[in-house]
């Protein structure tokens, strides 16, 4: 008797099938939502490195790369319109005067805490029919399963 592979496992079990089909919808909608102007201008990229440095304070580029699980080079890329359009920008690092930091701006903060109001919103009209529990049991696992991916792409970069 054989054992299927995981693959085959996953491509036949209608749970995994219909996740990643369910991922990829909820993908593309956000998409659609931020785009529309639903979410704000930000894109996910810049969300999450304005949302890294009102929570953490000012970091290197190295350190950003880290947290975000991408490269510098990346994060580089990122971060330049976002200096551009003045919501990022250069600070000198206390410890090294040779180096920069990357710093929220007053009008990056308020850019961020305007998103986070409009997707804070969209959030309750998408949930307003689902009982609390069933809410903070999505937000959990929801959290949980982006633990996962992050383990996981953790684990492929090692490898």
């Amino acid at each position: 008797m054989t054992t299927p592979s995981p693959q085959a496992t996953d491509r036949t079990d209608p749970v995994h099938t219909q996740l990643q089909y369910q991922l990829a919808v909820l993908a593309r909608r956000m998409e659609q939502v931020r785009s529309s102007g639903g979410l704000g201008a930000l894109d996910r990229a810049a969300y999450l490195l304005l949302d890294r440095l009102e929570r953490h304070g000012p970091a290197n580029v190295k350190a950003l790369a880290d947290a975000l699980g991408v490269d510098s080079s990346t994060v580089t890329r990122q971060v330049a319109p976002l200096v551009a359009a003045g919501l990022v920008g250069r600070v000198q690092d206390p410890a090294d005067r040779r180096a920069v930091r990357l710093a929220l701006t007053p009008l990056g903060a308020g850019r961020l805490a305007e998103v986070l109001a409009g997707r804070a919103e969209l959030a309750r009209r998408l949930l307003a029919d689902w009982p609390p529990e069933e809410q903070r049991a999505f937000c959990a696992l929801l959290a949980r399963f982006n633990r996962s991916m992050e383990s996981y792409t953790a684990g492929r970069q090692g490898a």
